[in-house]
């Protein structure tokens, strides 16, 4: 197939043209500077206007989510902001968040300048906790009726069958990545089953690191693109790093903030490596169905090499291992 008659990507046609004059759809001047965002799920833009100064422009990858299920996220967010907890809520423009242009369904953000935060003190893990532990009283207050439930189907078995099904694993793993799968799987079914005690809320999703800005004034919250019901431990363990005793220290710190606006139910810590478990599963499924799309060969060219996957059997084994620890201790 020539070059002329390759299909193209829904993202090919996303022009800088298509884009600028997309904002100015909503009333804005841009100047005609923009910077490309780290965003691969969706496209994110800080462009540059002349009475607004700097934004964020959203677009969302063309088929993934229903209308509803990206008003239910912007809903989210400006009840967050509305209880001044520091999450970026898209703008508002006429009583509408959500616009199209082209084919393209997008939102304007106003731009939140951060670094990314280290949470190297006790002080920034309680304060961050504390932010959490408000935005999930508030997430409990009502369920997500568009949006999934982080769930072991969706970023468990269904995973699996997206990489069993694709050409990426080399020929010779896959027999022990099937094995291990299986046997993660049933382990993971009877973690979940023994924690039936634990509720599912509304929750961010995707709370690591980098979608926390950390200013002068403390963290903000960004990118509630994967906001889903699910346990509160999900928005939790992703800032844990480290051995196990460091883990157990930053949980504690995490915990003194969070438990001073919410509970959380011990039983969710048995839930951490699972979770951890079916994250990794998940992201690679996700790069897997995302193949065709130009933007991650070109940024994870690493996927369909042997190395990968040869690391990825090991991380798994890694993993086979943890869940048979005894879960996380809470420090209290």
């Amino acid at each position: 197939m020539n070059a002329a008659t390759t299909p193209l990507h829904p993202y090919d046609t996303l022009t800088p043209e298509v884009m600028l004059d997309a904002v100015e759809t909503r009333g804005y001047r841009c100047t005609g500077a923009f910077l490309a965002l780290n965003s691969y799920e969706n496209r994110v833009y800080r462009i540059d206007t002349e009475d607004q100064g700097p934004l964020a422009a959203k677009f969302y990858r063309p088929g993934r989510w229903s209308n509803d299920a990206i008003l239910e996220e912007h809903r989210f967010a400006a009840q967050l902001t509305e209880h001044e907890i520091p999450v970026v809520a898209p703008g508002n423009y006429k009583g509408d968040t959500l616009f199209e242009f082209k084919g393209f369904r997008f939102a304007l953000f106003p731009w939140q300048p951060g670094r990314s935060p280290e949470l190297n003190s006790s002080d920034d893990r309680a304060l961050l906790g504390r932010y959490l532990g408000r935005l999930h009283t508030l997430g409990r207050s009502e369920p997500f009726r568009h949006r999934p439930t982080l769930d072991i189907d969706s970023f468990g078995y269904r995973a699996v069958k997206v990489l069993q099904d694709s050409p990426f694993i080399p020929e010779h793993l896959r027999t022990p990545f099937n094995t291990l799968t299986d046997i993660l799987l049933q382990g993971i079914e009877s973690i979940f089953a023994a924690t039936d005690t634990v509720d599912v809320q509304r929750l961010h999703g995707d709370c690591h690191l980098s979608n926390i800005l950390w200013t002068d004034t403390g963290p903000h919250i960004v990118d509630l693109d994967d906001c889903r019901m699910g346990p509160a431990i999900q928005d939790i363990w992703m800032l844990l790093s480290g051995d196990r005793e460091d883990m157990e220290q930053q949980l504690a710190d995490v915990l003194e903030g969070y438990t001073q606006f919410s509970e959380l139910n011990p039983a969710e810590l048995a839930l951490i490596e699972p979770l951890r478990t079916l994250r990794l599963l998940h992201y690679n499924a996700w790069l897997a169905q995302r193949w065709d799309d130009p933007a991650f060969p070109r940024n994870f060219p690493w996927f369909d090499s042997v190395r990968y996957w040869e690391e990825q059997i090991l991380s798994l084994r890694e993993q086979q291992a943890l869940l048979q620890e005894p879960p996380l201790r809470w420090q209290k």
